[in-house]
């Protein structure tokens, strides 16, 4: 989804020259007038970075400002005048801007300034998320739960979290049930309490009965002091037991009975210790098979599936991998300092028809590795090159066939035509292609030196963006001021 900027000045010379600019940088611009208009605008959703004006007939901008920060204090806020006195500056931030320029300002400034807003919308967004998530707090209004098949879960999820029901949530790997898990603790009496997660498939075999119910100092070799196991960390809050299926037949017996006489019995322990969890498992098999072939135990079995829940395959609930999308693109600009405002249209299109067998876990290492080596401020089609079968465009190289080719004709050049090749030689003393790497450092900089430093129109010239041209500047140590001052 596009970001949307709301622009609120008195002047509307100033509102069309700032949406203009705005709208040329792939944002949406909305426009208001007034701080009463602004504010009623802003009551309802869609505006992700507003533009206020300070000097405003009627409720000025501070006064907007202030009232703003009330009602919408994540809503990041760029003030602007014409004037710039260090206690206006001064002031604005303490009512809670993000930034401050003064008018009239470049599209650069703007851009920049619009661009930070939005990375720290991201950032405490994330943070908030993060400490929701420490807390126990991060629940089903936090899940992108928009298909039919999810909004099923959601509502299942909701009524179980009214009692202590025991929960079997079953799906396939990487469809969410853990947060689908920690969510119904979070919606339950036991929020805030401990949410201890188990997976009970990477636990070796000789270590499951003590992780689970802990020991004693000297139970065994190498017990050297004592261990509270896992039911007992969750004392009073949710035993979430993943994997179920990969537990031990033995162990299974003593989880039926921990379940039944909500005690456990720690190797090494002289009596059994009560415990009082709410027990949520998961499995990815088809645990009713198991117990057919004798590899689950039946009497466990109905003791665990009491309140069941099937968490659907991404591919069964595409509707939602376009904010599931956008979900991830803001989570890792604030993990990886990236401005990435959406995926392109073709992108989310290609997504949108894909099977994704990993389901929502590979969708976002997907979306991590694009954020990653993107340059773009948008993910297009060739960041997901598994997928699209894509490759960024780096330029056009012939095959190695081509290579040679050109490098046997070049050398067999004399040296007066090999210096008509242009500034920047691709052949070496030896009359052997250059790296890339080497061309394009000396491109770039005979561009630099070319447009007398001036890097919005080299990134122009050359087809690149500003950030990538900027990060190219730094890998390869090129001197900009000094071509700035020569010029």
């Amino acid at each position: 989804m596009v970001k949307s900027v709301l622009i609120v000045d008195d002047d509307p010379t100033q509102r069309r020259l700032l949406q203009a600019v705005i709208e040329k940088q792939g944002y949406r611009a909305e426009t208001a007038e007034s701080g009463e208009a602004a504010l009623d605008r802003v009551a309802e959703p869609g505006i992700d970075v507003m533009l206020l004006d300070l000097i405003m007939p009627g409720m000025d901008g501070m006064e907007t400002l202030e009232a703003l920060k009330r009602k919408q204090p994540d809503l990041p806020v760029i003030v602007l005048t014409a004037s710039g006195g260090i206690e206006t500056v001064v002031a604005a931030m303490r009512a809670g801007a993000v930034d401050f320029f003064v008018k009239p300002a470049s599209p650069e400034r703007i851009t920049v300034s619009i661009r930070n807003a939005l990375k720290v919308q991201n950032l405490s967004g994330e943070v908030k998320r993060l400490s929701r998530k420490a807390e126990g707090t991060l629940g089903f209004a936090d899940m992108i739960a928009g298909a039919p098949t999810m909004r099923q879960v959601v509502r299942l999820g909701e009524r179980a979290a009214q009692s202590d029901i025991p929960i079997l949530i079953t799906g396939e790997s990487g469809v969410g049930k853990e947060l689908v898990a920690g969510s119904i603790m979070a919606a339950s009496k036991r929020a805030g309490g401990p949410f201890v997660a188990v997976n009970c498939g990477a636990i070796p075999e000789n270590l499951v009965e003590s992780t689970l119910f802990g020991h004693e100092k000297g139970a065994f070799t190498g017990a050297v002091g004592k261990h509270m196991g896992k039911f007992q960390e969750a004392d009073g809050g949710t035993l979430f037991l993943d994997e179920i299926g990969e537990l031990p037949l033995d162990m299974q017996v003593k989880l039926l009975r921990a379940l039944q006489e909500g005690e456990v019995d720690p190797v090494g322990g002289k009596r059994p210790v009560k415990v009082n969890v709410r027990i949520i498992s998961a499995t990815n098999r088809d645990l009713a098979e198991q117990v057919a072939a004798g590899a689950f135990r039946e009497d466990l079995f109905y003791r665990l599936n009491v309140f069941p829940i099937e968490v659907p395959s991404l591919r069964s609930r595409k509707d939602d991998i376009p904010a599931l999308v956008r979900h991830f693109i803001g989570r890792f600009n604030a993990q990886e300092n990236k401005s990435i405002q959406d995926a392109a249209p073709e992108t989310h299109a290609l997504l949108s028809t894909y099977d994704w067998p990993g389901n929502v876990r590979q969708l976002e290492n997907a979306v991590f590795r694009a954020v990653v080596l993107s340059d773009d401020d948008h993910l297009k089609p060739e960041d997901f090159p598994q997928i699209s079968g894509l490759t960024p465009q780096i330029g056009e190289m012939p095959d190695t066939g081509a290579l040679a080719e050109i490098a046997n004709s070049v050398a067999a050049r004399d040296s007066s035509a090999a210096e008509d090749l242009g500034p920047v030689d691709i052949m070496d003393e030896g009359g052997h292609l250059r790296s890339l790497e080497e061309i394009e450092r000396d491109l770039i900089e005979f561009a630099i030196e070319t447009y007398a430093g001036r890097m919005s129109e080299v990134a122009r010239r050359l087809g690149v963006g500003r950030s990538t041209l900027y990060r190219k500047v730094r890998e390869y140590e090129l001197d900009v001021d000094g071509v700035r001052a020569a010029g």
